[in-house]
C-alpha cells in the first residue's frame, strides 16, 4: 500500500491548524482542539495527522477493490479543486448544487442524466429540424443540467465513498450517504460536527491552500490505488511496521507542535 507521506511542517504551511473563531466553534469538536490563539482555535494536527494517514488507506482499499469515489463540495474556495481531483482520477463530483435525492432517489437522478446526455447529442446533431428558439432553449437547459448533474454523468450505480469538504455546506449529502451506509470521508473545521463521519480529518476547509493540499494527497493515492497491483499476503507486515514507525513520528511531531505554541499562554477552551 502506498500512501502518501505527510508531515505536520507540511500542515502547518498549509494553514490546517487554522479553524475558526472561539465563538463559533462547535463543541463537539473539542477533542481536536489543540487550544486557542488570538481568539482562534487551534487544531490538534497530530491527530490530523494521525486520521489523514486512516483516511487514506480507506481511499487507497476502495480505488483497489474496484470501488468509485464521489467527490462533494459546493463552496466557492473548494469546487474547482475537487472537480479538477475527480476528472484527473476518474472519479465522480458534485460541485455546483447538491440536489434532493441524488443518492436516494437515484431512479429520478439517472432519468435526468439521460436526458442531459439526450439533449447534448440533440445539439450537436446536424440537420434535426430544430428552430433557433427551440436550440436556445435546449442549450440553457443543458447547461443548467450539466453544472449540477455534469459530475455524476457516468455513475451508474451509488459510489463506494464520499469525500467531503465543509460538512455545514453539505448536510443533506451526508444525510442521504448515512441513509444508504455509504462510508465517508469528511474534512472537520472547528465549527463542523463530527457525527456520522466514519474517517474524519480535523482542519481548515476555507483556505485554499489547506483544500489544495487535500486534493493532492487524494489524487496521488487514488493514482498509486491504480497504478499498483495488489500484494496482499506480503503487505500486511509491512504495515505494521510502518505503523510503529508512524507512532515515534507523531511523538516527535506533537512535541514540535507544542514547543510552537509553548511561548503563548497555555491554551484554553471556553
Amino acid at each position: 500500500m502506498k500512501i502518501p507521506n505527510v508531515t505536520i511542517q507540511q500542515l502547518l504551511e498549509a494553514g490546517v491548524h487554522l479553524g475558526h473563531k472561539t465563538l463559533r466553534w462547535n463543541p463537539k469538536m473539542k477533542k481536536y482542539i489543540f487550544g486557542k490563539r488570538d481568539s482562534i482555535h487551534i487544531i490538534d494536527l497530530t491527530q490530523t495527522l494521525e486520521l489523514t494517514h486512516v483516511a487514506l488507506e480507506k481511499v487507497y482499499n476502495t480505488i483497489v477493490n474496484g470501488g468509485k469515489i464521489l467527490f462533494v463540495s459546493t463552496k466557492k474556495q473548494a469546487s474547482e479543486a475537487i472537480a479538477e481531483v475527480a476528472k484527473e482520477t476518474d472519479q465522480y463530483f458534485v460541485n455546483y448544487r447538491w440536489l434532493g435525492g441524488m443518492l436516494t432517489n437515484w431512479g429520478t437522478i439517472s432519468g435526468s442524466i439521460k436526458k442531459l446526455k439526450k439533449i447534448e447529442i440533440d445539439l450537436v446533431s446536424e440537420n434535426r429540424g430544430f428552430t433557433k428558439k427551440e436550440l436556445l432553449k435546449m442549450s440553457i437547459q443543458r447547461d443548467k443540467l450539466q453544472r449540477s448533474l455534469g459530475g455524476i454523468a457516468e455513475m451508474k450505480k451509488i459510489p463506494d465513498l464520499v469525500f467531503i469538504i465543509d460538512t455545514n455546506y453539505e448536510s443533506l449529502a451526508i444525510k442521504e450517504s448515512l441513509k444508504l451506509g455509504i462510508p465517508i470521508v469528511a474534512i472537520l473545521d472547528t465549527n463542523s460536527n463530527p457525527e456520522g463521519i466514519n474517517y474524519p480529518i480535523p482542519g481548515n476547509d476555507d483556505a485554499r491552500r489547506s483544500i489544495d493540499l487535500y486534493c493532492n494527497l487524494l489524487k496521488e493515492t487514488i493514482l498509486n490505488a491504480k497504478n499498483e497491483a495488489p500484494t496482499n499476503i506480503e503487505e500486511k507486515p509491512e504495515v505494521n511496521v510502518k505503523k510503529n514507525v508512524d507512532k515515534t513520528i507523531k511523538e516527535i511531531d506533537r512535541e514540535k507542535l507544542d514547543a510552537k505554541f509553548a511561548k503563548k499562554e497555555k491554551p484554553t477552551l471556553n
